[in-house]
């Protein structure tokens, strides 16, 4: 007779004191089996959800920096172009410079280079170039280059007393420093 075909009223046998305590040793094995895989399963999840941070993270450093890369590239796009420029600048400004102002016959071809020197200083400026205008400032080696020192009582040392060429920015950027005379401290004579 199999068990589905004893009847319900004969009695089961007694478990065991030693049965059921293998049985709880089972189950309490299983729980803890349990506990350990749900363990594992959070604490990959923690990994997961601060490796999903880092990636964001990474991704808004990304985004941030080419847009500041995007910035940079049309703030300065046009340093070497403004840079090949300065040379004309200087040479409209000497021919003024040089040119005799007295000789009539020159005064219509000198109002033309200085109109020309006016509008394309006008034009570079619409772009972001300005002049660096270092004369009578302390002399900065970021913006100027010095090109001698003379002893001079009148000013404080450092200063700038005169400048050769002029320099020039491109939005903030030094593109071509002021080249310039420094004063310097006079020299104390130590002989009697």
């Amino acid at each position: 007779m199999s068990n589905q075909d004893q009847p319900m009223d004969q009695a089961q046998e007694p478990v065991t004191d030693v049965e059921l305590d293998n049985q709880i040793a089972d189950v309490e094995d299983e729980l803890t089996v349990l506990q350990q895989k749900l363990e594992q399963a959070e604490a990959a999840v923690q990994e997961e959800k601060e490796r999903a941070l880092r990636i964001a993270a990474e991704m808004e450093n990304l985004r941030r920096r080419a847009a500041q890369d995007v910035e940079k590239a049309h703030k300065f796009a046009l340093e070497k172009f403004a840079g090949d420029l300065l040379p004309v600048i200087d040479s409209l400004e000497r021919a003024l410079e040089l040119s005799d102002r007295d000789n009539e016959q020159l005064k219509p071809t000198l109002e033309g280079v200085e109109l020309t020197l006016r509008s394309m200083l006008a034009t570079v400026n619409k772009f972001g170039v300005s002049v660096i205008e270092p004369q009578g400032t302390p002399f900065d080696p970021n913006k100027h280059q010095a090109m001698s020192m003379i002893e001079n009582p009148d000013v404080a040392p450092n200063t700038v007393i005169a400048v050769m060429q002029k320099g020039y920015e491109l939005n903030g950027r030094v593109i071509r420093p002021a080249m310039v005379m420094v004063a310097r401290a006079p020299s104390v004579n130590t002989s009697a």
